[in-house]
């Protein structure tokens, strides 16, 4: 069963000077406030769509290595996974770096780092950003 999910965003004014508000429609779980210059510079207290890439990717990347692992009989204690976007005005989006330390009881280094690659190739979100570079930092703790 496929599943459709929506964010809006509502702007107003000019790309320098206006603002917006993007809420997640399907779930009604936040409303963040969104301004170029938190996009291009950062500013406090207000997101950009890079930080939202950011969040969908890192989650993505959780759950994808979740199920191979549990696929391989292996269950994780924790896996915390910040995935960060990088945007260069004038350019876009140049790239996601993903950091994880991983928590999994008897799983050897080679096979997680194993784990850890294929689930990056793995993430329908990685494969959404597949025109940018996907860097990948994993350990084990």
């Amino acid at each position: 069963m496929a599943i459709t999910s929506e964010a809006r965003t509502h702007w107003e004014g000019s790309l320098t000077e206006g603002h917006g508000q993007t809420s997640l429609q399907s779930s009604g779980a936040a409303t963040f406030d969104v301004t170029w210059a938190a996009r291009s510079t950062g500013e406090t207290g207000k997101t950009n769509p890079e930080e939202l890439l950011g969040a969908a990717h890192s989650a993505c990347y959780s759950m994808a290595l979740s199920h191979a692992l549990g696929g391989a009989g292996y269950t994780p204690e924790s896996l915390d996974v910040t995935a960060a976007v990088t945007f260069v005005p004038g350019e876009g989006v140049t790239g996601s770096h993903l950091l994880l330390v991983a928590s999994i009881p008897g799983l050897a280094e080679d096979e997680f780092h194993r784990f850890a690659e294929e689930a990056k190739a793995g993430c329908p979100i990685s494969q959404a950003l597949a025109g940018v570079p996907i860097t990948l930092e994993a350990s084990l703790k």
